[in-house]
């Protein structure tokens, strides 16, 4: 049985209210249940803590609290962070099958053991290298010499071409492909184009996430890198040469050209377009459907539009533009005036 004075110890927060309070769910804070747990993060929520009918709430330890004898509160760090910890440790009802399937094609020198879970019509190339406690779901192909670490989750239909790397606590979601060719094709004379030949390779290391539909091309010559701890939404474009530094969140549908370098921890919005060759500093964040046309050296800033400009810049200007009809207005008065004289 799980009480708040569990909880409370276990994420070393400051309990007030009853120990005892039992807590048998989760819930959000406006859907709140007896028995529950929940959170606040976000201000706007604030007004749920007086209403909502969860039993335990994780806030944070500036929080003022309303005077509600019925309610029990744990104060922490981060409301948010914690609530993953024990979403994940006691409410998490996901479990991986177990067992390699004897309808999955498991090629020459190709590493099993009783660890790991293959699923069915699974197919492995040659001299595949295989870390322990991996879930490698039906219909997913893993070309010849690829590495794939320990704990990883390949989810179905999951493309990994040959000679790329994938380490380890990696979860890479449905129908992902990783390796396929860059876009490379050299223009003649005639103007017909030429395939230029992609012998490179797709790095990706540890506890990386991939959503679903995603794909990430292999480098010309050398890597396409995914550093560790970087997180990929659904239908993120990756081409080739691209390296992206550590701990970086990328959102659905952004579509990086080739070459372009993204240092650690950056934030880029979903629908952005980045051109080749570019350089994006530490710490950058990114809003949804920019245009990136030129290298961003400055650490730690912000940017929106397309193309993009600093984000303080755009706000200026959405208030010129919200100007620009009595503007305009004004403007044609001027003139007529003008041409009365």
């Amino acid at each position: 049985m799980l009480t708040a004075g569990q909880i409370s110890k276990e994420l070393k927060g400051e309990l007030i209210g009853n120990s005892d309070q039992i807590i048998d769910s989760v819930s959000k804070i406006d859907m709140g249940q007896k028995n529950s747990i929940s959170f606040l993060s976000n201000p706007k929520y604030e007004h749920h803590l007086k209403s909502t009918e969860a039993s335990v709430i994780l806030v944070s330890k500036t929080q003022i609290l309303p005077e509600l004898n019925f309610k029990t509160f744990i104060k922490v760090d981060d409301p948010y962070t914690s609530f993953c910890i024990i979403l994940g440790k006691y409410f998490n009802p996901q479990t991986h099958p177990q067992g390699i399937s004897t309808q999955a094609s498991i090629g020459e020198n190709t590493n099993t053991d009783e660890t790991m879970y293959i699923g069915e019509y699974s197919s492995f190339g040659k001299n595949v290298k295989l870390g322990k406690n991996i879930k490698i779901y039906p219909n997913v192909f893993i070309g010849n010499n690829c590495q794939i670490g320990e704990n990883t989750i390949l989810y179905a239909g999951v493309k990994v071409y040959e000679n790329c790397k994938i380490g380890n606590n990696c979860i890479i979601h449905c129908g992902t492909v990783i390796g396929s060719d860059g876009f490379g094709f050299a223009r003649q004379n005639d103007g017909v184009y030429i395939k230029i030949p992609q012998i490179g390779n797709v790095e990706i290391e540890d506890n990386v996430e991939i959503g679903a539909n995603a794909t990430i091309d292999k480098a010309t010559m050398g890597s396409t890198i995914i550093r560790q701890g970087v997180k990929l939404d659904n239908m993120v474009h990756i081409a080739h040469n691209v390296e992206i530094g550590k701990n970086t969140v990328i959102a659905a549908q952004t579509g990086i050209s080739g070459s372009v370098k993204i240092d650690e921890g950056c934030v880029v919005g979903g629908q952005v377009g980045f051109v080749g060759h570019i350089y994006i500093a530490k710490g950058t964040q990114i809003g949804a459907q920019s245009g990136i046309s030129k290298s961003i050296t400055e650490e730690n800033t912000k940017w929106i539009g397309s193309p993009a400009i600093h984000l303080k810049d755009a706000f200026k200007s959405q208030v010129i533009f919200k100007k620009l009809p009595e503007m305009d207005k004004k403007l044609n008065e001027l003139e007529k005036k003008f041409r009365e004289k």
